[in-house]
């Protein structure tokens, strides 16, 4: 039975892959987790898995084939909150942590698919993955990029030549803005549209930065992309071994944070039995709200992203990625079944 290594097993993106994978029939799969945050237990408790292993001891002894023949590691394990400063933990965390897995995978046959991260664009206003757009910003988008530039150069043959299958696959994924069910646990870096619902709920109103950066009110754009499109996507590079590579994995779409907030209150009008209101219409109601854009984010704030999905078509992929309207209706129906 093929035996599957989920990092970050019972986190957002970890423990949704697990779903994924159990839709098919696979549960042969060690899920790595640190359960220091013991309410994560949460994201697993519904999942079937062969085992759980401690994320302090799970590298060192995979790396001692503690764990067998396995056939593929989906890495999702790492810091991403992009505010902390403590670049020697990140480092160690993000990119020493994987490349000693890299190096495991390799010597073991497995492979590699891991979490890069559309960080690695930072100050960019192009969203390709090639160096001359490679700009980040912070010490977490520095961390993903580094093990970007690492597998360029060990899996060099491997990413030109992703059809031939010559190497074991190794896929770095560069999401983008990620939102939809088990992400509870991630606080301030939960999504927007997390914590819009839970506003919305507490105030009865939700609250976006106005003009900022050249855009009007709530009119800042980024590419949100919904987990079930992020695991099909996963699920599709596992599906196709010979196709090595860094891909964008975003919805190719950019939405404002308006159409988040529309979709989100909506969705919630509609559970109540209420009509959908237009962005007009939102903030005449006072149920969609502006506030100053902060001093401590001026210069810091991406205003725009959009994954181009050039490279990620390339290869055959032709997944249809959900727009913000459909995505959120689904993740606030989940979550006020949650609650």
């Amino acid at each position: 039975m093929t035996r599957i290594v989920v990092t970050g097993a019972a986190g957002f993106i970890g423990s949704n892959l697990i779903l994924g994978l159990n839709a098919r029939g696979m549960t042969n799969i060690i899920a790595v987790d640190d359960l220091t945050q013991g309410d994560k237990f949460r994201n697993l408790a519904n999942l079937q898995i062969a085992d759980y292993v401690d994320a302090g001891d799970f590298y060192n002894a995979f790396a001692a084939d503690a764990y067998g023949e396995v056939e593929a590691v989906f890495h999702e394990g790492a810091c991403s909150d992009t505010m902390e400063s403590n670049g020697k933990y990140m480092m160690q965390n993000n990119y020493a942590t994987s490349v000693q897995l890299y190096q495991t995978c390799h010597k073991r046959g497995a492979r590699l698919l891991y979490a890069s991260s559309a960080a690695t664009y930072g100050g960019s206003d192009t969203f390709r993955e090639e160096p001359a757009f490679e700009q980040p910003l912070n010490v977490y988008g520095y961390s993903k990029l580094l093990f970007d530039q690492r597998m360029r150069r060990e899996c060099g043959s491997a990413f030109e030549h992703a059809r031939t299958g010559r190497s074991r696959q190794v896929v770095g994924f560069r999401y983008f803005n990620v939102y939809g069910p088990r992400e509870q646990h991630k606080g301030r870096m939960a999504s927007v549209a997390f914590h819009q619902f839970n506003q919305f709920k507490a105030e009865g109103k939700v609250k976006l930065f106005g003009n900022y950066g050249g855009y009007a009110a709530g009119a800042q754009m980024r590419d949100f992309v919904f987990i079930d499109d992020v695991v099909a996507v996963n699920l599709w590079f596992f599906d196709h071994p010979k196709i090595s590579g860094i891909f964008n994995l975003g919805s190719g779409r950019a939405q404002p944070f308006n159409d988040v907030a529309s979709s989100v209150v909506n969705a919630l009008r509609q559970a109540r039995g209420q009509a959908p209101l237009t962005l007009e219409g939102l903030i005449s109601e006072g149920l969609l709200e502006y506030i100053a854009f902060p001093d401590a984010l001026r210069g810091k704030y991406q205003c725009y992203t959009q994954a181009d999905l050039g490279a990620l078509r390339a290869t055959g992929c032709d997944h249809d990625f959900a727009d913000v309207q459909t995505g959120v209706a689904k993740y606030v129906q989940w979550l006020a079944q949650q609650s």
